[in-house]
């Protein structure tokens, strides 16, 4: 499971509220990684008051007033960080349990940049100036390797301003913003947050309720004065160099998304194809669903359907509160790799595009239209880690959400519908020897021993079940002192009806001589017929579109085969748009007409469902 990477940007002001601390402490406590940055102004002044020293300032000639930073000023400056701004950070990280590593981004070149060109200000008597000893820079290199190396290492790395100068001399100082952007690019961060003292970036700075809620590459700057310049600035260096989602978020928190301007990298053709460009636009790989849960509830709470995140982090929205349930059970999560989502022509392109964002997407906006009689109830829930092993969203949803039927939202294409899955049976086998020589007579080490097992539990497992599809997907080994291991992952993909006992059996008949087998996952498969109510809804919407449908049982493994372990007389299919041939591929893209086709179906085969009478659903 990945650990997702957050920049988070905080202000020495937002840092005396310390809300934001605890707010990454609990994006550590689910799991991810936090390079955090921090702004230093009220830190400088305080450092500046306690050595009774002045602060030194230039007026520009557009009318503002900046710090200045001649040479002999900076180790004051990289000292208000040191004595006052860090350890304040750390003091707060540590009572909260957590262990962070606190720095300025100068130190021993974590970060380098380049200096500004000479700058032009005004003397005392208002004659223009050229000041060329002003250390301010852009941070432009980071060392990725040891930051790498500190966010493994600590719960939070903090850095702050200033950077070394590639060029030799004193530090520089940079903007702390654009230091977060500059890092989330190089880091390849999965989310930048810049925290703020006010809610988002505001239309009206004379109104706290003006957020601007959604901003897209150019369109965000003028509403941006002061040091909000500075974080539009930020955002677009990210939006523009990475992939990260970016928020400008506040006041003083990231956990109230009423304040928050959310930066897209890319404009839907219509408004149509909104909630689908948004959706494949936030990351959301296994173990980082999070963000994209939240912003979903959000969405769905703003159309008035009710909407939370459950206690596994699965998206839970309903409409209705009736008797008769039915279930639209999508994921959230992606296979990794991710890289900017973007309209192509007619084609959405980015990781989730088609698995399976677009029949969750699509799940959202029939439940916002459905009509949904007074008996009935539309449940859609977006799982959790459906693209591993531990599929927690899934079993989680069969032992809360009960259902009468259900439409799992995996990609079909429009014109199919899925019947079933093959079944998921997979074993981690380890084989064990004792160290030694490799050189030796009859020497047989470890992945000697592995190749074996591997090979005889698979032939003993296809004996059993031989229309079985496997493949073995990892391997590895490791030297001890006394003993050598060499540990393999092999794969079945099983048809519905296998006997896993048997399977089971199967394999664990090859256990012994240094060789242990463990049973990691044994899912059946899963094949539902073409008679029941809920295929026949589907039939019958595509007839009305035209569409002559297939229909087909899948060789993968779906959250459907999760549910059918106790669901054993609930009517199951899945339907969703795109093309699964793209499934987790860099190829991985959706059509506009795709995506309409399928959503206007599943819309119709929902209403017809709803018009059944009732005791005729199963």
């Amino acid at each position: 499971m990945t650990r997702p990477l957050y920049v988070v940007k905080a202000g020495s002001a937002t840092l005396d509220h310390g809300i934001v601390l605890k707010e990454i402490a609990d994006l550590v406590a689910r799991g991810a990684r936090v390079l955090m940055i921090a702004g230093g102004a009220t830190g400088i002044e305080r450092h500046y008051t306690a050595i009774g020293r002045p602060m030194p300032r230039l007026r520009l000639a557009g009318g503002d007033e900046v710090r200045y930073c001649p040479p002999e000023e900076m180790p004051h400056l990289v000292d208000a960080y040191e004595r006052v701004t860090l350890p304040a950070v750390e003091q707060g990280l540590r009572d909260l349990g957590l262990n962070a590593f606190t720095a300025v981004a100068a130190r021993g070149g974590l970060v380098t940049g380049r200096a500004n060109r000479p700058l032009k200000a005004l003397s005392a008597e208002d004659r223009p100036v050229v000041v060329r000893d002003h250390r301010a820079g852009l941070p432009t290199e980071a060392d990725t390797v040891r930051l790498t190396a500190l966010l493994e290492a600590y719960d939070v790395v903090c850095l702050s301003p200033p950077v070394a100068d590639a060029a030799g001399g004193a530090p520089l100082n940079v903007d702390a913003d654009v230091l977060a952007a500059v890092l989330a690019v190089a880091l390849d961060a999965d989310h930048l947050r810049l925290v703020t003292g006010t809610a988002g970036l505001l239309t009206d700075p004379a109104d706290p309720a003006s957020t601007l809620s959604d901003a897209y590459p150019g369109d965000a700057a003028r509403y941006a004065g002061g040091r909000m310049r500075q974080k539009v600035r930020a955002a677009e260096i990210a939006l523009e160099g990475g992939s990260a989602d970016v928020a400008i978020t506040g006041p003083h928190t990231m956990g109230d998304l009423t304040g928050w301007t959310r930066f897209w990298r890319t404009r839907q053709p219509t408004a149509d194809l909104t909630l689908l460009t948004r959706v494949v636009g936030v990351p959301s790989v296994s173990g980082d669903e999070a963000e994209l849960a939240a912003y979903l509830a959000e969405w769905c709470r703003e159309r008035g359907m009710e909407a939370h995140v459950d206690a596994v982090g699965n998206l839970v929205a309903a409409r209705g509160r009736g008797s008769r349930r039915l279930l639209l059970l999508g994921h959230l999560d992606t296979v990794p790799h991710r890289w900017p989502a973007a309209w192509r022509g007619e084609e959405l392109w980015g990781r989730g595009s088609v698995d399976a964002k677009a029949s969750l997407a699509a799940f959202l906006e029939v439940l916002a239209h459905a009509d949904i009689p007074e008996d009935g109830r539309l449940v859609v829930v977006g799982a959790v880690e459906e693209e591993i092993s531990s599929s927690k969203g899934a079993f989680h949803a069969r032992d809360h959400y009960p259902a009468d039927a259900v439409v799992i939202g995996e990609p079909s294409g429009a014109h199919k519908l899925t019947l079933g899955y093959f079944g998921l049976f997979k074993l981690r086998v380890t084989a064990a020897v004792t160290t030694g020589h490799s050189a030796g007579l009859d020497a047989v080490s470890a992945p000697d021993r592995l190749i074996g097992a591997l090979a005889d539990i698979r032939a003993g497992v296809l004996a059993a079940a031989p229309d079985a599809l496997s493949a073995v997907i990892e391997v590895g080994s490791e030297s001890g002192r006394q003993h050598s291991r060499g540990t393999g992952i092999l794969n079945f993909r099983v048809p519905p009806g296998a006997d896993l006992d048997a399977l089971r059996a199967a394999a664990l008949a090859h256990t012994g001589d240094g060789v242990t087998v463990e049973v990691l996952r044994a899912t059946p498969g899963y094949a539902g017929g073409r008679s029941g109510p809920l295929v026949k809804v589907f039939t019958r919407a595509f007839a009305d579109a035209g569409i002559r449908p297939r229909f087909v049982v899948k060789k993968g493994t779906s959250d459907m085969n999760t549910l059918a372990t106790t669901w054993h007389d609930v009517p199951m299919v899945a339907y969703g748009p795109g093309d699964s041939a793209l499934d987790h591929t860099d190829e991985e893209r959706i059509g506009a007409m795709e995506y309409r086709t399928a959503r206007s179906l599943l819309a119709d085969a929902v209403n017809r469902w709803f018009s059944l009478p009732e005791g005729s659903r199963r």
